[in-house]
């Protein structure tokens, strides 16, 4: 049986980026492999569960969503059972879970509304991995999760100014002034390795702007520049 699966390749780094910077930012402890294993598999049900808004094809998604949803659950109880108020993570994600599937019945996933929502909840499980291990969120946890939206929130002003966006003047400018003012801010805040960790963002909205990439190749460069934060986060976490 093959697998049924986002297509929003993108989407992969959000889900492991924001949930691992988290728990750097704490302790890793063992219960968070079933928890990551639980948190993807919940994000590939949600997939298909979002898709039953558009009310096609409805037995099929909702078939999936079931494959999905049910070791999604049965995972997550490991972490539930180590941290029980962990639960309220879940909770404050349910109100973006709410806005996508809005603009899912609406046809309008490439929204970028639709996109920061997807980008709050995809953060907001970095500060529930970060809680597990003491049931307390800390300063750098706070870290990770600003840092994690306002990087996702670049490559998706980015892509979008690469593709659907790519002769709109005016979102290039709004695309390159967040990219610069990012960098800028996070140095003035004194962490001067966030902000570093934001510059290869900012070159390459700037520097790729208007060239003829492929998706596949957008996504690949995207893939290269979240690694880079990636490792720059776990030099701020542990410097």
């Amino acid at each position: 049986m093959k697998l049924f699966m986002p297509k929003q390749h993108g989407a992969w780094a959000m889900l492991i980026l924001p949930f691992w910077l988290g728990a750097a930012a704490s302790e890793i402890i063992w219960s968070h492999i079933p928890f990551f294993l639980g948190w993807i598999l919940l994000y590939l049900a949600t997939y298909p569960g979002l898709l039953l808004f558009k009310r096609k094809r409805m037995a099929f998604y909702a078939k999936w969503a079931i494959i999905y949803l049910v070791p999604a659950i049965l995972l997550l109880l490991f972490p539930l059972l180590v941290r029980p108020s962990i639960i309220i993570f879940g909770l404050l994600m349910i109100p973006f879970f709410i806005i996508n599937a809005r603009y899912s019945s609406n046809n309008r996933d490439r929204a970028l509304g639709n996109d920061f929502s997807a980008i709050c909840a995809f953060s907001i499980a970095g500060l529930a991995s970060s809680y597990l291990p003491h049931g307390e969120i800390t300063p750098l946890a706070w870290t990770v999760f600003a840092a994690s939206i306002l990087f996702f929130a670049g490559s998706t002003f980015y892509v979008k100014s690469m593709i659907r966006e790519k002769k709109n003047i005016s979102f290039k400018w709004i695309s390159w002034i967040f990219h610069a003012a990012v960098p800028i801010l996070w140095l003035l805040a004194g962490g001067w390795i966030v902000s570093a960790a934001f510059l290869p963002s900012l070159f390459r909205s700037i520097a790729f702007y208007g060239k003829s990439f492929t998706p596949k190749k957008i996504g690949i460069y995207e893939i290269a520049n979240a690694a880079i934060f990636f490792f720059m986060l776990l030099l701020a976490i542990h410097n």
